[in-house]
This record gives structure tokens, C-alpha cells and sequence, in this order.
């Protein structure tokens, strides 16, 4: 894989870079016993990663068997953690992952590399006329639990959502 700091600018920024199966061990999400039941992409920050990690995220989800019904809850939390990062970071590239956890739940986690001093993700109280700013708080509907860390992949925020699957 690729450094952060290497990163490949000249890359069409609609293009998907699938993170190499020899480095997945080491970005194996807390909880995922083997490299097998996770899956990286590397993105550029563009609206156009958001269909890219859905159709990635969805066709992992249905070799894994993993239930309709939980497949289409982990892609719209992808969309809304993708978007989010797509949205509101400096960075160039994000990385977005997710695992099979040995207790049958689904961990996902978008990391951006925001090298300017922001801690966190913004808060947003969105007015009923307004067409955008729930993202977040459809993650938190749906998501049997999620946060914010620093990402010690990347430096900057690891916002991660974790979902039961029912297998």
C-alpha cells in the first residue's frame, strides 16, 4: 500500500484503488479475526467515492452472505461516513474499511488525513427546511454504536460505525 504521504495525485479522482490483501492484517478493524473478513479502499476525497464505496462495500457484504437487510443498513452508513469525509476534510484521499467481527456485527471506519488541527467531526443542527446535516444523525439511528478517533492509520479522524448482521 501506498504511503499517505506518496500519495498519487495524478490518479482520475473516480477511480478506486482496492488496498493490497498483503497489508490487510495490519488494517484489520478491532474485532475482525482474519484478513479475509475485511475489506479497504483507498478514495480520493470526491463526490464520486460515495457510489464507488457503496458498490465496493455492497459486493464484499453479499460474498460474505451477509443478510439484505443488514447489507442495506452497512451501505447507507458507508454512504453517510464517506460523504461526511468527503465533505468536511482537507485531505486528498480517504480510506474506508469494513470487517466481520467474530460476534457476527459488522465494524465500518472512514479515515481522512485532516492535517489541520481539527479534532472531531463538526455538529450540525440541521432546520427542517434544510437539505442536508443528517447524516450523521441517521448514523446514529441506525448503528448499533459509533464514535470518532484519531486514526493511527492515516492521523486524522477515524469515524467508525459498528452494525449487527443476524447471520
Amino acid at each position: 500500500m501506498r504511503s499517505w504521504q506518496g500519495v498519487d495525485r495524478a490518479r482520475p479522482p473516480w477511480k478506486a484503488t482496492a488496498v493490497s490483501p498483503h497489508t490487510t492484517s495490519s488494517l484489520r478493524p478491532p474485532g475482525v479475526a482474519t484478513p479475509d473478513r475485511a475489506h479497504w479502499l483507498e478514495l480520493p476525497a470526491h463526490r464520486t467515492s460515495v457510489g464507488a464505496a457503496r458498490r465496493s462495500i455492497g459486493a464484499r457484504l453479499d460474498s460474505w452472505r451477509v443478510p439484505d437487510d443488514a447489507c442495506a443498513n452497512a451501505v447507507l452508513l458507508v454512504s453517510e461516513l464517506v460523504t461526511n469525509a468527503v465533505l468536511h476534510t482537507v485531505s486528498l484521499r480517504i480510506l474506508c474499511g469494513i470487517g466481520l467481527m467474530t460476534d457476527d456485527r459488522l465494524r465500518l471506519e472512514v479515515h481522512d488525513r485532516d492535517d489541520s488541527g481539527r479534532r472531531g467531526l463538526p455538529r450540525r443542527s440541521p432546520g427542517p427546511d434544510d437539505e442536508g446535516g443528517r447524516g450523521l444523525l441517521l448514523v446514529q439511528e441506525i448503528a448499533d454504536s459509533w464514535g470518532v478517533d484519531r486514526s493511527t492509520l492515516t492521523g486524522g479522524n477515524a469515524v467508525w460505525a459498528n452494525l449487527a448482521t443476524s447471520l
